[in-house]
């Protein structure tokens, strides 16, 4: 933790381009943007993965995300052709995490040439095997809520 990019940036020992801080969250524009306005939403509490940070600093985070895309007005071009943006979060490096600090992107999307750019390779659908699989998950929710 004391070597975090993050939390060094939290702590003020590292400079930022601030933007909101609450209790929970610190959000901040990012030095290397995609596009302009781009920005990061993190939790006070370190943490490598989303599964590892309190329910509490989560929950404060879309609301700071929601803010930022209003000030951003990222909300007043609500055409689908028009204007959009992506919120991001990875999680572990093979899902393109490069700071162990668990982190949301803010990124406007104002046309095809800025912002994130994304592949998306879906696979055919089984219904039997998806079937099967909500069965699978279905049963492990319900394990998971009974532990609560």
């Amino acid at each position: 933790m004391s070597a975090c990019i993050f939390c060094k940036i939290i702590k003020g020992e590292i400079p930022s381009f601030k933007l909101i801080e609450t209790k929970f969250s610190y959000s901040f524009l990012d030095i290397q943007p995609t596009a302009e306005a781009h920005c990061l939403v993190i939790p006070k509490h370190h943490g490598a993965k989303l599964h590892n940070i309190p329910d509490e600093y989560l929950a404060d985070i879309l609301p700071v995300v929601k803010k930022l895309t209003k000030v951003l007005e990222l909300d007043v071009n609500n055409t689908p052709e028009g204007e959009g943006y992506n919120v991001l979060q990875n999680n572990g490096r093979i899902a393109h995490q490069e700071v162990d600090h668990v982190h949301f992107h803010l990124i406007p999307k104002k046309d095809s040439k800025t912002g994130l750019g994304v592949e998306w390779p879906a696979q055919e659908t089984n219904f039997e095997k998806l079937g099967q699989l909500h069965k699978q998950l279905q049963s492990r929710l319900a394990e998971y809520d009974e532990k609560l």
